[in-house]
């Protein structure tokens, strides 16, 4: 999964403008890189990068906050859900490889910690994958998105 590149921004026109030209396109390519990632059933470590991308698409929408209604409260619990939940597979695949590091010698104890903590993992990716297929991309989800972006956009400090 790539990073994004820059988006390119018109100065001449406002935030809303841009963000209403410019975010559903990031949006689309968010649930893109969601889709594939996931078409390949991904194991714990290969979803942070997924992980990154969320939270990077919600700081990026939390800062057009003004130029959308209440709709985008709505959209940024969704993402702040799958960042959860992606948060949790990391920490489980992070710390069964700080364990494997720390632990050089093999004991029966530390079997067990590293057996739990990768059922843990496992778990939490069903757990996402779940979320992600039945409720965040369920059919509908991404023009729900889209839709709201491009249209609903207006200038900061207006009232709608």
């Amino acid at each position: 999964m790539s990073k994004p590149g820059h988006i390119v921004w018109e100065d001449s026109v406002g935030a809303a403008v841009n963000a209403r030209r410019r975010l559903p396109g990031l949006v689309s390519d968010y649930f893109a890189q969601g889709r594939e990632l996931l078409a390949n059933e991904p194991k714990p470590p290969q979803l942070h990068a997924l992980r990154l991308a969320t939270k990077r698409l919600r700081y990026t929408l939390e800062l057009f906050r003004p130029c959308y209604g209440p709709g985008l409260r709505a959209r940024l619990a969704a993402l702040r859900r799958l960042q959860q939940l992606l948060g949790d597979v990391n920490d489980c695949a992070t710390a069964a490889a700080e364990l494997a590091k720390a632990a050089r010698a093999k004991s029966p104890g530390r079997a067990r910690v590293d057996r739990f903590l990768q059922q843990r993992a496992q778990a939490q990716t069903a757990e996402f994958s779940r979320e992600w297929k039945q409720v965040f991309d369920a059919p509908g989800q991404q023009r729900w998105w889209t839709a709201y972006l491009t249209r609903h956009a207006r200038p900061p400090g207006r009232r709608t």
